[in-house]
């Protein structure tokens, strides 16, 4: 397959009849994007098989726009109703249930409310716990992981279980939210999992308003993304809904951007490829972010770049390369780093991404290749040069060279030492005490990371 270049869909796949069927009609891809209310690239990336066409929404408008018959792209004639409901819309992503997290203790029942309540804690913690592979015996009772403490105190403040926090103002919210922040972005995990749910039931205490609301905003984002890093999908899910909810109803295009970002990473991580894709590239499509400033264009190519490493996953190097030569173009065009709070956009963090898109493609010194066009203290933050390193060190382990991967590690210890605290990096260091001979460097880190006892 030529690495530059993407094959045309079939004729026979969705993509193929749209693009047979607008030519038949000498309508240019700009005309379709206009009349589907998507961009020219997205209408492109449709016909060419980049992005699936499976979701029902989309197919309906290039059905309607193109006059085709809906069987001829798989559909069923549009029911009015189901069931006797109004048929509703296929959604971009799962919806999930609204939060009904402050005033949950006080409202009907009392008691037996706070009791269900702390039953669901207690499943909900039993459950991830018998979710995290080689969890028995992986540290004493008494000394729980970081990553479980994190993740069971952002849960208790999720349902409404965590201390009470002092009242707080708009301001201390917002100053608040800051700390914990910086303390994401320089892999303070200790620290955070002492700020972050403090910051979460503080802000549900508070009393509602916008400004609270984009605090909630901003912090359910922050914590999706540390629940991903620590790998539990299923309150990370809840945390994005939510912040998803809050963004749209504070009309923030950027935090809407980032929460389907945030919600393509846990489709692909569920291994819905097909849906991840069709949620990032829809939500770049947005016209709000398409017709703003250069922050949005940044979001576009965050966005655009999470649709690379999904097609990463698919082992469709060509897709995934194309794709990520978009991304590097906005960046390119912006200059400098843009969106620091979500993690930066720059062509540093673009290249860091193929970094990690090569070795899922399944080329491990692709991936190398490419790390050695990137220099670490380009990246914007100090938890982006540790995950450099940990990408190295996967491509490393994947490739055999164990003392390039135990290498890369122990950089990645230097630049946050509570890097090493993630399941994925602790998965690394497993394999390497189980595939050969040990050393003192390796036993040292692998204590230090939780991963054995001393």
């Amino acid at each position: 397959m030529e690495p530059s270049s993407v094959r045309a869909a079939p004729a026979d796949t969705p993509g193929g009849l749209v693009r047979r069927t607008r030519q038949a009609q000498r309508m240019t891809l700009c005309q379709l994007g206009q009349l589907t209310g998507y961009s020219t690239a997205q209408v492109s990336r449709y016909e060419r098989g980049i992005s699936p066409l499976t979701d029902v929404m989309v197919l309906r408008r290039f059905a309607a726009a193109l006059g085709i018959p809906p069987q001829a792209l798989g559909l069923a004639p549009e029911p009015a109703a189901r069931h006797g409901q109004p048929a509703a819309p296929t959604t971009a992503y799962p919806r999930l249930p609204g939060p009904r997290v402050s005033g949950t203790a006080q409202a009907d029942g009392g008691e037996d409310a706070m009791r269900r309540r702390q039953m669901l804690a207690l499943t909900l913690t039993a459950a991830a716990a018998a979710s995290i592979p080689g969890r028995a015996g992986a540290e004493p009772a008494d000394e729980p992981a970081l990553g479980d403490v994190l993740v069971g105190r952002l849960r208790d403040a999720m349902l409404g279980l965590y201390p009470g926090a002092a009242d707080a103002s708009p301001p201390d919210l917002h100053g608040e939210l800051a700390r914990a922040a910086a303390d994401a972005h320089t892999c303070r995990y200790s620290s955070l999992a002492a700020r972050l749910p403090r910051l979460l039931s503080a802000a549900h205490a508070a009393p509602e308003g916008p400004a609270v609301g984009g605090v909630l905003a901003q912090s359910y984002l922050l914590a999706t993304r540390v629940l991903v890093k620590f790998e539990d999908q299923q309150l990370g899910w809840m945390a994005a809904d939510r912040a998803r909810q809050l963004a749209e109803a504070a009309d923030d295009p950027l935090a809407i951007a980032e929460a389907a970002r945030q919600l393509t990473v846990l489709a692909r991580r569920a291994g819905w490829n097909d849906r991840a894709m069709s949620i990032a590239l829809s939500a770049a499509d947005a016209p709000a972010l398409r017709s703003a400033g250069p922050e949005c264009a940044a979001a576009r190519g965050l966005l655009i770049q999470s649709a690379a490493y999904t097609a990463a996953r698919d082992r469709d190097q060509a897709g995934m390369r194309k794709l990520t030569e978009e991304a590097a173009s906005i960046a390119k065009e912006l200059g400098g780093t843009r969106l620091r709070g979500f993690g930066g956009f720059s062509s540093a963090t673009v290249q860091l991404h193929l970094v990690s898109a090569e070795d899922r493609a399944g080329d491990p010194s692709a991936a190398l290749a490419a790390a050695d066009k990137l220099a670490p203290l380009a990246l914007p933050s100090i938890e982006r040069r540790a995950r450099y390193h940990v990408d190295v060190a996967t491509a490393y382990a994947r490739w055999g060279r164990r003392d390039k991967c135990l290498e890369s590690l122990l950089a990645a210890e230097h630049q946050a030492s509570e890097e090493t605290h993630r399941p994925a990096v602790r998965t690394l260091i497993s394999g390497l005490l189980v595939s050969g001979r040990t050393t003192p460097e390796l036993r040292g880190l692998a204590a230090r990371a939780g991963v054995i006892t001393r």
